[in-house]
């Protein structure tokens, strides 16, 4: 290796010289072999191993595996952790951090000697996050995804995570189920490590990161457990020291075509609405301007060729079997509905990798001529009720319930509906719509994933098994039902969801993408001049900081400091 090469990467800034500084910052990390401060580059692995987040609990060992791949190839690995956001213990919700593990994960890296960063991502918000924060930083980055956990098993059937939940858990409360056979579910649904095996919010950004070419092909499906998943993060390792030789940056594949192609892979597997989200939050660090439009446009004419839960039947294990994601891209190109040209973190374009991969099973990934939904993706609805936008699932909804209008029965919090819903004088039918307010980004805070309200058990007793609700919250990608989240404004800021009161109708026409309150103008006038602003749940703290910067979910939910990339300069010398 010559001098240029020693001097070339990021890290020789702190390892390469011959003076003070460089004694000071090779002298404390010793025990390792001198030769390793001669120029290797060096590879952060961005770890969110922890025992409080039971998806990513086997990142102490993946991350293990990635390093033999680091070293094999010349780089210099060295593990760093970072918060973890587990999404079944954090509260009052995951979603309150992902801004703050995208700052805690854009700072280590910056304030580090790191020229490459393997990015250990696992349960929903863990992704987005570690890749909001590479972004910012963009150094060469590559995903590694924990991947799903093993079929539930339950009975004789297989079971989805989160989803088997909710199904079961109605079931107790409309009397078809018991609930001691409910508590015996409890033990047959999480069979191992890795995120839900659904096509839930950690699945549908796994696919999303996949599909804009951060990982290695087939990073989105391979069980957890699976011994080809530790084969993958092996050559992940191998990779981001190619990447980083190379110079291959998040914003040389984080292109306009790669958004657009992440965009239609969700709506062809059934991702969730969370997806939304989270790749508007991605694209305004690499300064990409998506909006929800573009969802709505790109997704709208796409199929759901995924038959997986909760949109249908299948899990992810199936879904690996029957040829993972790029056996779903390679039926999309074949279609014209992906850029082929766009380049992934392997130095191939996405067709390079998946115009010859195989469909193993054309039940699970259905055909283009036999798909689960005509037309999959997320709609986007706007109206006096969403003038900014809102969102709904239509792979997930009821076809009775796309074009409906209905009395509203209103709940103020998520405690007031607690409070409310099992009382058997609420005035409630299969016709009414359950609108849930200030569960908005600034409304809880954080925007809970409390979207998918549960029905009146008088409702469920009935046999009623989906109404209309609509929310400024968000709901878990584990979830299904006729259900419009994401409400903007949100009634915490004074959108119109805040003035909607008991009886007002609201109509839903998903074909037309609309979402209107049936009240005039003048009356929401009126009200509007007398609503007020509820008083914020906490102050001082983080939670100050997010209520005064987080933006609206039609943007992202981002702060609004941290949209843009800041690039990897070195932080000026403190010796």
């Amino acid at each position: 290796m010559n001098d240029e090469e020693k001097h070339k990467y990021r890290s020789a800034g702190w390892f390469g010289k011959r003076d003070k500084d460089g004694f000071v910052h090779r002298s404390w990390m010793r025990g390792w072999p001198t030769d390793v401060f001669d120029g290797r580059p060096v590879i952060g692995i961005c770890n969110t191993w922890s025992e409080l987040t039971p998806c990513n609990a086997h990142f102490r060992d993946l991350a293990n595996v990635v390093k033999r791949g680091v070293w094999e190839a010349g780089g210099f690995p060295l593990e760093f952790p970072v918060t973890s956001t587990g999404e079944t213990n954090m509260r009052p919700t995951a979603m309150l951090f992902r801004n703050l593990v995208s700052m805690d994960v854009e700072e280590s890296i910056r304030a580090n000697p790191i020229d490459g960063v393997v990015l250990m991502c696992g349960c929903d918000k863990t992704t987005p996050a570690l890749v909001m924060g590479a972004a910012s930083c963009d150094v060469p980055a590559i995903v590694v995804s924990g991947g799903p956990m093993l079929n539930g098993k339950f009975c004789g059937q297989d079971i989805g995570s989160g989803t088997a939940v909710w199904r079961f858990s109605e079931e107790v409360k409309a009397g078809v189920m018991s609930l001691e056979r409910f508590m015996d579910a409890e033990t047959s649904m999480s069979r191992s490590t890795g995120t839900c095996m659904v096509m839930g919010t950690a699945s549908t950004m796994a696919s999303i990161v996949e599909a804009l070419g951060l990982t290695l092909p087939q990073s989105a499906a391979i069980p957890a457990v699976d011994s080809r998943r530790s084969v993958l993060a092996h050559l992940a390792g191998r990779r981001i020291v190619e990447m980083v030789r190379d110079d291959q940056r998040p914003s040389r594949i984080l292109t306009r075509e790669a958004f657009e192609n992440a965009i239609r892979v969700s709506g062809a597997v059934g991702g969730s609405t969370n997806g939304v989200i989270h790749l508007l939050a991605i694209a305004g660090r690499v300064g990409i301007n998506v909006t929800l439009d573009d969802w709505d446009r790109l997704g709208r004419d796409v199929p759901t060729l995924l038959d997986l839960m909760p949109s249908g039947r299948y899990l992810m294990e199936d879904f690996y079997y029957a040829g993972g994601l790029p056996a779903v891209i390679r039926a999309m190109g074949e279609h014209g509905l992906i850029h082929r040209d766009a380049v992934t973190a392997n130095g191939r374009t996405i067709w390079e990798n998946c115009q010859d991969a195989p469909n193993w099973n054309a039940e699970v990934i259905r055909p283009f001529d036999r798909p689960l939904i005509e037309q999959g993706g997320i709609a986007v609805l706007r109206g006096n009720l969403a003038p900014d936008g809102a969102v709904l699932k239509p792979s997930a909804a009821s076809p009775r319930l796309m074009r409906h209008v209905g009395r509203a029965i209103v709940f103020e919090s998520i405690e007031h509906y607690y409070e409310r819903i099992a009382d058997p004088d609420l005035d409630a039918d299969e016709n009414c719509v359950l609108v849930l307010k200030n569960c908005g980004p600034r409304g809880y805070p954080g925007m809970p994933e409390v979207g998918n309200l549960g029905l009146p058990p008088k409702v469920l007793q009935r046999g009623v098994t989906d109404m209309v609700r609509i929310s400024d919250a968000r709901m878990s990608g584990t979830a299904y039902g006729t259900v419009v989240l994401h409400v903007c404004p949100e009634a915490t800021v004074g959108g119109t969801l805040a003035l909607v009161r008991d009886g007002d109708l609201i109509e839903l026409d998903v074909g037309a993408r609309r979402l209107n309150l049936e009240v005039s103008e003048e009356e929401l006038q009126r009200r509007r001049a007398a609503w007020r602003p509820p008083e914020p749940s906490m102050r001082g703290g983080y939670q100050e900081l997010y209520l005064q910067h987080v933006q609206q979910a039609n943007t992202g939910a981002d702060f609004d400091f941290l949209r843009g990339c800041r690039g990897h300069a070195v932080p000026r010398e403190s010796h």
